[in-house]
């Protein structure tokens, strides 16, 4: 930009006209027009019309009227990474077709290694990389000194405007390929993709603009690197992944063939941003750089476990069908599950077959429809293999032991823990380690378990829905009605306790329009306390969803419902537990249902995938049974009380076996 400055004023000069201030001025302001991709990519924009020449040149999409990513700091932050991975392509292409036709004569040799982001990459998109979301990049090597970079900063711009306190980190993922003729090894090819945060710092001898910078950019980028990294300290080592210690750089070697290597390109493109979207809002980066990539690598089951899942949402999600998909899926799971069956029969590499067999349970509430008709074993068989490997690596006892205070939270454990509690309300049993969580709930010391960061929702909350599925147990064994209800109320009270010092839900972004992560969580927490009450309500007797204490709860959970975030980039897929427990008493006519509609049509295609979809078709079948007895001549007529159509009961009788979490 004072490049540019300084060539308009010299032309102004020769041609013997001095300008006005108010040119000046015009000179050193950054229009406010151009389209928002260029804004976006920090470029100068022609504004072109109806495409300014940029977009027109790399094939992006020319927005000028202000698009709906641009208010959402992990919508922006995505769209930018998309825009990369577009001018990467198509400058790898052009690479590609100019070196066939420079190379068109030589024979091919033995060892050929394609292009990767190593040996080409954009030097104008890393210049000026993280702006938008760097504020939220956490990385995870030793931060860079400032002052090996002084020749190119300058008085008036302070160091921590260029590096920030948390440091960039790169992440590269290998791919090999070896073709075998008669068990011969002929051919051999290496694949590796970058993702990468790093800084590149300006040449030597660049002129950078004093601080403050005009324009609206600067201001922008700076307020939201300052107010977001003051509003709430993040634990970018909250949760111990089990690969060892955090690393600035992970070069991840795998060997597949053509097949599966598709599959796990769309894997780590398609399905692994919408995995954890709590977690990796809090600790951006940690679950592909310190969860997912190494146990890829290190892991056989769980890397046949993402290739099956790929397999599955390629199929649900883009509609393709036939036996080659089909095939691939059940190849991929049945190897999941055979190399388990070899671990636990060795009764070796607890943590490694644990992982795999969480990642079956918790990857299909991101993946599939409920309409898929391949054979599968149901969650809770998985479950019960994870459950004899908890106890077996001891997890319980670590995570609660008063004496021995963690510096880093299981993660396996607490993951577990959430598919133990809101898995026990699908059956209506009490969750295997409730004793823990009750344990963890009276702690006067160390009570959290890592709920929070992971799913969204304050633990105290969860473990309280844990009181409730164990009270909902010993009412189907027998509990009698009056001490029932006094198990109720004081539940109800302990709910009460959490709400204390809580204000009404807002929007969870901060005044420069970024993601609050901490608000976040209040919203959800909210909403799953509300949907907590509403499953305690619903065990005492005579309860119906017409009751004015239902319907109040119900409007309630609408309003904070509204506070979270919607859409693909949104958060709804979080919340299917809390949409199934609040929907499933809505009464026709009720706000949540033209609410719940709406968040559908904007979720989109995703609207049918994975938990949410599953919810959703369950929720429809509760609303069409209990509008058709609502209506039914029979009930108009009759004075006895009718009886509560309860979800659980529509999924048996559809023989879904669902785990919606």
């Amino acid at each position: 930009m004072a490049s540019a400055t300084a060539t308009k004023t010299k032309s102004a000069s020769k041609a013997g006209t001095n300008p006005t201030p108010k040119q000046k001025s015009q000179m050193h302001r950054r229009s406010r027009t151009g389209c928002y991709t260029c804004r976006l990519r920090r470029k100068k924009c022609d504004e072109g019309s109806p495409m300014c020449t940029a977009c027109k040149h790399l094939g992006l999409v020319c927005e000028y009227k202000r698009p709906m990513w641009w208010s959402n700091n992990d919508a922006r932050r995505k769209h930018k990474d998309d825009i990369k991975m577009i001018i990467k392509r198509k400058k790898l292409s052009e690479k590609s077709s100019h070196s066939i036709q420079t190379s068109v004569n030589s024979p091919p040799g033995l060892s050929h290694s394609l292009p990767t982001s190593a040996t080409f990459s954009d030097p104008l998109d890393r210049t000026r990389s993280a702006s938008i979301d760097s504020h939220f990049a956490f990385s995870f090597n030793s931060p860079q000194s400032a002052h090996e970079f002084t020749p190119f900063t300058t008085p008036q711009m302070p160091t921590d405007f260029m590096f920030s306190p948390f440091s960039p980190y790169e992440i590269d993922v290998k791919t090999e390929r070896q073709m075998f003729v008669n068990d011969i090894p002929t051919l051999r090819e290496s694949t590796t993709s970058t993702f990468s945060t790093f800084h590149t710092p300006p040449p030597p001898g660049t002129i950078l603009p004093s601080f403050p910078l005009e324009g609206e950019w600067t201001e922008q980028v700076y307020s939201e690197r300052r107010e977001s990294l003051t509003e709430e300290t993040l634990n970018v080592n909250f949760f111990d992944f089990s690969h060892g210690p955090t690393m600035s750089q992970r070069q991840v070697a795998i060997e597949l063939d053509d097949g599966d290597q598709r599959l796990l390109d769309h894997f780590i493109q398609y399905v692994l941003p919408t995995i954890f979207p709590i977690l990796e809002s809090n600790q951006h980066g940690s679950v592909s750089s310190d969860l997912i990539l190494p146990a890829l690598q290190n892991n056989k089951g769980y890397l046949h476990c993402c290739l099956s899942i790929a397999a599955q949402h390629i199929k649900s999600a883009m509609g393709l069908q036939g036996e080659e998909i089909d095939s691939d899926i059940m190849r991929h799971r049945y190897a999941t599950i055979s190399s388990l069956c070899d671990a636990l029969n060795r009764d070796e590499n607890h943590q490694q077959i644990l992982e795999a067999a969480l990642g079956l349970i918790f990857f299909q509430s991101c993946v599939g429809r409920f309409d898929d008709s391949l054979p599968d074993i149901p969650w809770h068989q998985h479950f019960q293999a994870a459950i004899s490997l908890v106890q077996k690596l001891d997890l319980p006892r670590i995570v609660s032991d008063p004496n021995e205070p963690l510096a880093q939270a299981p993660f396996n454990m607490t993951l577990t823990a959430w598919i133990d509690i809101l898995g026990a309300t699908m059956q209506g049993r009490a969750p295997t380690f409730a004793h823990t969580y009750r344990e963890k709930h009276l702690s006067p010391t160390n009570p959290s378990l890592g709920l929070r960061e992971l799913m969204g929702c304050e633990d105290r909350v969860m473990y309280l829905i844990s009181e409730i599925a164990c009270l909902e147990a010993l009412k189907k064994d027998g509990m009698d009605d009056i001490t029932l209800c006094q198990h109720v109320h004081v539940l109800g009270d302990q709910i009460g306790l959490t709400e204390l010092g809580e204000g009404t839900p807002i929007l969870p972004f901060n005044s420069n329009g970024s993601l609050s992560p901490k608000q976040l969580s209040k919203n959800m927490t909210a909403a799953f306390r509300l949907a907590a009450r509403i499953y305690l309500c619903s065990l005492v007797p005579g309860f119906y969803p017409t009751q004015a204490s239902c319907v109040g709860l119900v409007e309630k959970l609408t309003t904070v419902l509204q506070q979270i975030p919607s859409g693909p980039t949104g958060f709804d897929r979080s919340l299917s537990w809390v949409y199934l427990v609040g929907g499933s008493v809505s009464i026709a006519g009720s706000s949540f249902r033209a609410f719940f509609e709406d968040r559908v049509a904007q979720l989109g295609e995703l609207a049918s995938l994975g938990s949410f979809g599953r919810a959703s078709s369950l929720l429809r079948e509760v609303w069409l049974q209990a509008d058709q007895q609502a209506t039914s001549p029979i009930s108009a007529t009759s004075e006895a009380p009718q009886q509560y159509i309860h979800w659980r009961d529509v999924m048996q009788m559809k023989g879904w076996d669902y785990l919606l979490i």
